[in-house]
Protein backbone atom coordinates (compact mmCIF):
# COMPACT_ATOMS: atom_id res chain seq x y z
CA UNK A 1 0.00 0.00 0.00
CA UNK A 2 1.70 3.34 -1.35
CA UNK A 3 2.58 5.81 1.40
CA UNK A 4 1.18 8.95 -0.65
CA UNK A 5 -2.62 9.72 -0.24
CA UNK A 6 -3.98 11.63 -3.17
CA UNK A 7 -6.86 13.77 -1.76
CA UNK A 8 -9.14 13.74 -4.46
CA UNK A 9 -10.78 17.44 -3.80
CA UNK A 10 -13.24 17.39 -6.79
CA UNK A 11 -16.88 18.14 -6.80
CA UNK A 12 -18.47 15.41 -8.68
CA UNK A 13 -17.98 11.43 -9.56
CA UNK A 14 -17.15 12.45 -12.89
CA UNK A 15 -14.23 13.87 -11.70
CA UNK A 16 -13.16 11.18 -9.88
CA UNK A 17 -13.34 8.49 -12.35
CA UNK A 18 -12.01 10.44 -14.76
CA UNK A 19 -8.83 11.70 -12.51
CA UNK A 20 -8.32 7.85 -11.22
CA UNK A 21 -8.44 6.44 -15.14
CA UNK A 22 -5.39 7.37 -14.98
CA UNK A 23 -3.78 5.20 -12.56
CA UNK A 24 -3.29 1.47 -14.06
CA UNK A 25 -2.63 0.42 -10.14
CA UNK A 26 -4.24 0.92 -6.93
CA UNK A 27 -3.72 4.34 -5.32
CA UNK A 28 -4.59 5.18 -1.72
CA UNK A 29 -7.00 8.53 -1.59
CA UNK A 30 -8.46 10.84 0.34
CA UNK A 31 -12.36 11.38 0.30
CA UNK A 32 -13.20 14.43 2.47
CA UNK A 33 -16.31 16.62 2.94
CA UNK A 34 -16.20 18.39 -0.55
CA UNK A 35 -16.27 15.07 -2.30
CA UNK A 36 -19.00 13.66 0.14
CA UNK A 37 -21.23 16.29 0.45
CA UNK A 38 -21.14 17.03 -3.53
CA UNK A 39 -21.58 12.88 -3.94
CA UNK A 40 -22.84 11.78 -0.76
CA UNK A 41 -20.97 8.22 0.72
CA UNK A 42 -21.73 6.47 -2.21
CA UNK A 43 -18.56 7.30 -3.97
CA UNK A 44 -16.94 5.33 -1.49
CA UNK A 45 -18.30 2.65 -3.39
CA UNK A 46 -17.73 3.85 -6.76
CA UNK A 47 -13.90 4.44 -5.50
CA UNK A 48 -13.60 1.06 -4.05
CA UNK A 49 -14.91 -0.80 -7.25
CA UNK A 50 -12.13 0.65 -9.38
CA UNK A 51 -9.94 -1.22 -6.36
CA UNK A 52 -8.63 1.93 -4.41
CA UNK A 53 -7.67 2.22 -0.60
CA UNK A 54 -9.67 4.99 0.76
CA UNK A 55 -9.15 7.24 3.96
CA UNK A 56 -12.51 8.55 4.76
CA UNK A 57 -11.44 12.24 6.11
CA UNK A 58 -14.88 13.53 7.90
CA UNK A 59 -13.08 14.65 10.97
CA UNK A 60 -16.01 13.44 13.38
CA UNK A 61 -16.53 15.58 16.42
CA UNK A 62 -19.50 14.98 18.44
CA UNK A 63 -20.74 13.17 21.94
CA UNK A 64 -19.81 9.78 22.81
CA UNK A 65 -22.61 7.70 21.79
CA UNK A 66 -23.03 9.97 18.36
CA UNK A 67 -18.96 9.34 17.23
CA UNK A 68 -19.61 5.76 18.36
CA UNK A 69 -23.20 5.15 16.12
CA UNK A 70 -21.16 7.25 13.08
CA UNK A 71 -18.53 4.99 12.98
CA UNK A 72 -20.26 2.27 12.94
CA UNK A 73 -21.98 3.20 9.93
CA UNK A 74 -18.74 4.30 8.22
CA UNK A 75 -17.41 1.24 9.02
CA UNK A 76 -19.92 -1.00 6.91
CA UNK A 77 -18.23 1.14 3.92
CA UNK A 78 -15.26 -0.86 3.94
CA UNK A 79 -12.97 2.23 4.17
CA UNK A 80 -9.08 1.67 5.35
CA UNK A 81 -8.89 4.61 7.68
CA UNK A 82 -10.86 7.02 8.99
CA UNK A 83 -10.78 9.76 11.82
CA UNK A 84 -11.84 12.20 14.44
CA UNK A 85 -11.01 15.66 16.08
CA UNK A 86 -8.69 14.91 19.64
CA UNK A 87 -10.69 17.76 20.46
CA UNK A 88 -12.87 15.64 21.66
CA UNK A 89 -11.71 13.90 24.17
CA UNK A 90 -10.33 10.64 25.26
CA UNK A 91 -13.94 8.90 25.99
CA UNK A 92 -15.12 10.22 22.43
CA UNK A 93 -12.00 9.00 20.58
CA UNK A 94 -12.65 5.31 22.37
CA UNK A 95 -16.61 5.28 21.53
CA UNK A 96 -15.00 5.84 17.86
CA UNK A 97 -12.76 2.97 18.28
CA UNK A 98 -15.54 0.74 19.66
CA UNK A 99 -17.74 1.81 16.65
CA UNK A 100 -15.16 0.90 14.37
CA UNK A 101 -15.13 -2.58 15.68
CA UNK A 102 -18.56 -2.83 15.78
CA UNK A 103 -19.51 -2.07 12.65
CA UNK A 104 -16.82 -3.81 11.13
CA UNK A 105 -18.17 -7.36 9.05
CA UNK A 106 -14.92 -9.29 8.93
CA UNK A 107 -13.54 -8.32 12.29
CA UNK A 108 -10.93 -5.80 10.45
CA UNK A 109 -11.63 -2.44 11.98
CA UNK A 110 -10.75 0.27 9.09
CA UNK A 111 -7.48 2.42 11.17
CA UNK A 112 -8.60 5.51 13.00
CA UNK A 113 -6.66 8.74 12.90
CA UNK A 114 -7.13 11.92 15.49
CA UNK A 115 -6.49 15.28 14.01
CA UNK A 116 -4.40 17.52 15.98
CA UNK A 117 -4.20 21.13 14.47
CA UNK A 118 -4.98 21.85 11.21
CA UNK A 119 -2.03 22.37 9.11
CA UNK A 120 -4.32 25.76 8.36
CA UNK A 121 -3.80 27.14 12.00
CA UNK A 122 -0.89 29.09 12.78
CA UNK A 123 0.56 29.94 16.15
CA UNK A 124 -1.30 33.53 16.42
CA UNK A 125 -4.70 31.71 15.73
CA UNK A 126 -4.34 28.76 17.89
CA UNK A 127 -3.68 31.02 20.76
CA UNK A 128 -5.81 33.89 20.09
CA UNK A 129 -8.49 32.61 18.32
CA UNK A 130 -8.52 29.27 19.54
CA UNK A 131 -7.92 30.23 23.06
CA UNK A 132 -5.45 27.39 23.44
CA UNK A 133 -2.03 28.50 25.06
CA UNK A 134 1.52 26.96 24.59
CA UNK A 135 3.21 26.04 21.25
CA UNK A 136 1.46 24.37 18.26
CA UNK A 137 4.01 21.45 19.15
CA UNK A 138 3.20 21.25 22.60
CA UNK A 139 -0.77 21.08 21.71
CA UNK A 140 -0.18 18.38 19.08
CA UNK A 141 1.63 16.17 21.61
CA UNK A 142 -0.80 16.19 23.94
CA UNK A 143 -3.58 15.15 21.43
CA UNK A 144 -1.39 13.11 20.25
CA UNK A 145 -1.13 11.19 23.91
CA UNK A 146 -4.57 11.02 24.45
CA UNK A 147 -5.34 9.27 21.04
CA UNK A 148 -2.45 6.68 22.06
CA UNK A 149 -4.50 6.18 24.98
CA UNK A 150 -7.91 5.84 23.69
CA UNK A 151 -5.78 3.26 21.19
CA UNK A 152 -6.24 5.37 18.60
CA UNK A 153 -3.68 3.86 15.71
CA UNK A 154 -2.23 7.67 14.99
CA UNK A 155 -3.22 10.94 14.17
CA UNK A 156 -2.91 13.82 11.90
CA UNK A 157 -0.44 16.55 11.90
CA UNK A 158 2.13 18.52 10.23
CA UNK A 159 5.60 17.22 8.86
CA UNK A 160 7.02 19.72 11.68
CA UNK A 161 5.51 17.77 14.95
CA UNK A 162 5.92 13.83 13.00
CA UNK A 163 8.97 13.15 14.71
CA UNK A 164 8.41 14.40 18.19
CA UNK A 165 5.39 12.72 17.81
CA UNK A 166 7.15 9.13 17.23
CA UNK A 167 9.17 9.68 20.18
CA UNK A 168 6.54 10.00 22.42
CA UNK A 169 4.09 7.93 21.37
CA UNK A 170 6.26 4.59 19.67
CA UNK A 171 7.32 4.54 16.47
CA UNK A 172 4.40 2.45 15.30
CA UNK A 173 1.65 4.84 16.27
CA UNK A 174 0.79 6.54 12.65
CA UNK A 175 1.60 10.41 11.62
CA UNK A 176 -0.64 10.95 8.79
CA UNK A 177 0.81 14.29 6.89
CA UNK A 178 -1.39 16.62 4.97
CA UNK A 179 0.27 20.32 4.03
CA UNK A 180 2.29 18.41 1.57
CA UNK A 181 3.87 20.98 -1.51
CA UNK A 182 6.10 20.03 -4.35
CA UNK A 183 9.08 23.15 -4.19
CA UNK A 184 7.84 24.81 -6.96
CA UNK A 185 4.19 24.68 -5.73
CA UNK A 186 2.18 27.70 -4.17
CA UNK A 187 1.66 27.17 -0.43
CA UNK A 188 -2.21 28.59 -0.68
CA UNK A 189 -4.52 28.44 2.12
CA UNK A 190 -1.87 26.35 4.47
CA UNK A 191 0.56 27.59 6.90
CA UNK A 192 2.95 24.51 8.15
CA UNK A 193 3.63 23.26 5.10
CA UNK A 194 6.86 20.69 4.13
CA UNK A 195 7.94 18.87 0.55
CA UNK A 196 7.80 15.35 0.16
CA UNK A 197 11.48 14.96 0.89
CA UNK A 198 11.33 16.55 4.43
CA UNK A 199 8.46 14.20 5.24
CA UNK A 200 10.25 11.60 4.32
CA UNK A 201 13.35 13.05 6.25
CA UNK A 202 10.92 13.77 9.64
CA UNK A 203 9.83 9.75 9.20
CA UNK A 204 6.17 10.66 8.33
CA UNK A 205 3.97 7.68 7.58
CA UNK A 206 1.92 8.83 4.89
CA UNK A 207 1.33 12.24 3.36
CA UNK A 208 -1.77 13.58 1.97
CA UNK A 209 -1.16 15.49 -1.29
CA UNK A 210 -3.66 17.35 -3.24
CA UNK A 211 -3.46 19.88 -5.25
CA UNK A 212 0.35 19.06 -6.57
CA UNK A 213 -1.28 15.87 -7.86
CA UNK A 214 -4.35 16.33 -8.91
CA UNK A 215 -3.86 19.97 -11.01
CA UNK A 216 -0.70 18.75 -12.95
CA UNK A 217 -0.48 18.37 -16.27
CA UNK A 218 0.78 14.67 -15.69
CA UNK A 219 -0.99 13.15 -12.26
CA UNK A 220 0.40 9.84 -12.46
CA UNK A 221 3.88 10.93 -13.44
CA UNK A 222 3.82 13.45 -10.02
CA UNK A 223 2.44 10.70 -8.14
CA UNK A 224 5.16 8.17 -8.86
CA UNK A 225 7.61 10.66 -8.61
CA UNK A 226 6.34 11.83 -4.93
CA UNK A 227 6.15 8.18 -3.66
CA UNK A 228 9.27 7.71 -4.94
CA UNK A 229 10.41 9.75 -2.69
CA UNK A 230 8.74 8.08 0.39
CA UNK A 231 9.97 4.71 -0.44
CA UNK A 232 13.01 5.68 -1.09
Amino acid sequence: MSRTIVALDFSSKEEVVDFLKQFDEPVYVKIGMELTYACGLDIVETVKKMGHHIFLDLKLHDIPNTVKGGMSNLARLGVDMTNVHCAGGIAMMKAAVEGLKNGSKDGKRPLCIGVTQLTSTSQEAMNEELGIGGSVLDCVLHYAKNAKEAGLDGVVCSVHEAKAIHEACGSDFLTVTPGIRLASDSVDDQKRVATPQLAKEEGCDYIVVGRSITKANDPKAVYEQIEAVMEA
